[in-house]
């Protein structure tokens, strides 16, 4: 991803509307006097997180190709053994 989220402080804001459960809204704004600061430090750890999966799933997914791919070179496909055409 070309954004980065690794500052956000010096990213420019977009005032957003959630619907957010009312009595953790008052929870949370009892502990924490910045509460988009706060959803913005969480909102940017969950999507971190979720794109490190995701790159980490594609990269596991890339070996499984390549090893059927090399297995294919190697060995042929094996649905060459049961058609006479090919």
């Amino acid at each position: 991803m070309s954004d980065s989220l690794e500052r956000p402080e010096s990213a420019r804001r977009k005032p957003v509307n959630l619907s957010l459960n009312e009595k953790l809204v008052v929870r949370a704004r009892r502990v924490t006097p910045n509460l988009s600061g706060t959803v913005e430090t969480l909102l940017t750890q969950f999507v971190l997180e979720a794109e490190a999966k995701r790159r980490a799933n594609d990269a596991v997914l890339d070996q499984v190709i390549a090893a059927l791919n090399a297995h294919h070179e190697e060995h042929g496909f094996l649905s060459e053994d049961f058609n006479d055409w090919v």
